[in-house]
């Protein structure tokens, strides 16, 4: 029985897609381009210090969660950053969505669009996660106006 198991997972880790391509592959291209998009070229402080550490965790969203599934068409990038927004406000973790909210109003979502999106939140996700995604949007008004952004 457990060689069979051993077997199995060695057949699925063979058909597994290979997450992260060398630089320069076409996916890597689009999710670096994804990235600068974003970011507003700014960069983006997390995947790097991801780099140093766990290159190919960040190899593997680079090329993977940005390259493929951000570069796909069908939905352009500010509709994909409010979905984002939405789905780590409704997951309750402040960090992510205040990257992605602060990665939204790059893209010209406004302010009063992201209050709407927490707003929706309470529904689905509840005031508790509401509530946090409300301090950390108010927490990064106030970076931004600091930076004059």
């Amino acid at each position: 029985m457990m060689k069979s198991v051993i077997v199995a997972c060695m057949i699925v880790a063979a058909a597994s897609p290979v997450l992260a391509e060398p630089d320069g592959s076409d996916r890597r291209i689009r999710g670096e381009a994804v990235i600068a998009t974003l970011s507003a070229g700014e960069g983006q402080p997390v995947l790097e210090s991801l780099r140093q550490e766990f290159p190919f965790l960040a190899d593997a969203i680079t090329d993977y969660a940005l390259g493929d599934v951000w570069a796909r068409p069908g939905l352009d990038h500010r509709t994909r950053q409010i979905a984002t927004v939405a789905t780590f406000a409704a997951l309750g973790n402040r960090p992510y969505f205040k990257i992605h909210a602060g990665y939204a109003l790059n893209l010209g979502v406004t302010q009063d669009e992201l209050k709407k999106v927490i707003y929706l939140t309470t529904v689905y996700a509840g005031f508790p996660r509401a509530i946090d995604a409300a301090q950390a949007l108010r927490e990064l008004f106030e970076e931004r106006e600091l930076e004059g952004h």
